[in-house]
């Protein structure tokens, strides 16, 4: 990876790192209490790639829980074995305390997250569920798939964010998360997005964040 890339990348996370913040502020109050009770906050992070947003996303949820030193467990997975293999050189199973941080789990799965039901390893009942770029475009139907096992890892109070590539993609997902039961609480586009090659496509365009109706 080029220096360029990889310092595009870097503030690419901390923008997303913003955005997440942004989206959870009508609705901290809830998380927060979920998330005070927990002993250990788990993530999911479904097509998770490298899963170069691991720390960004085990901060945020411990800066919610009221204690950056709390402990978080993420678990990725992803259907591309090499990304997974990856992810794991880096981050390894696990970190911390280190002084800015606390205990920090990351596990990573191979498999396909439209069998999230047949992974009974990972278990359930997490804090946040998290898919960044989901890819409605490429195959609506197996995307369905995904995001109705995606609600159904949530524990009560549990929140599931996406972000997307493209408006339309965005709008499309917004639609088929709502379709399969979940209830948006707030979308917003990233001010800061990084642009990309392809015209109307920029890095975390959208972010949005859903909890499962009736929760």
């Amino acid at each position: 990876m080029s220096d360029d890339l990889r310092i595009a990348n870097e503030e690419d996370l901390e923008r997303l790192r913003r955005m997440l913040r942004k989206v959870a502020g009508d609705d901290i109050e809830t998380v927060c209490r979920r998330l005070e009770s927990r002993d250990e906050a788990r993530i999911l992070d479904i097509a998770c790639g490298d899963c170069r947003e691991a720390e960004v996303l085990s901060d945020f949820v411990a800066e919610l829980k009221g204690a950056p030193e709390s402990a978080v467990k993420l678990t990725g997975i992803d259907v591309r074995a090499r990304e997974i293999a990856n992810a794991e050189k880096k981050f390894g199973r696990r970190r911390g305390p280190d002084g800015k941080r606390g205990k920090r789990e990351f596990e990573f799965l191979t498999g396909d997250a439209t069998k999230l039901r047949g992974h009974a390893e990972m278990g359930d009942d997490f804090d946040l569920v998290f898919m960044r770029h989901q890819n409605y475009w490429n195959g609506d139907s197996t995307w369905e798939k995904i995001f109705d096992q995606a609600l159904e890892k949530l524990g009560t109070d549990g929140r599931l964010v996406i972000t997307s590539y493209f408006d339309k993609e965005h709008s499309l997902a917004l639609e088929a998360l709502q379709r399969l039961g979940g209830e948006l609480i707030r979308t917003e586009f990233n001010p800061e997005t990084r642009e990309l090659s392809t015209p109307g496509k920029s890095v975390d365009r959208h972010v949005a964040i859903f909890k499962r109706k009736g929760s």
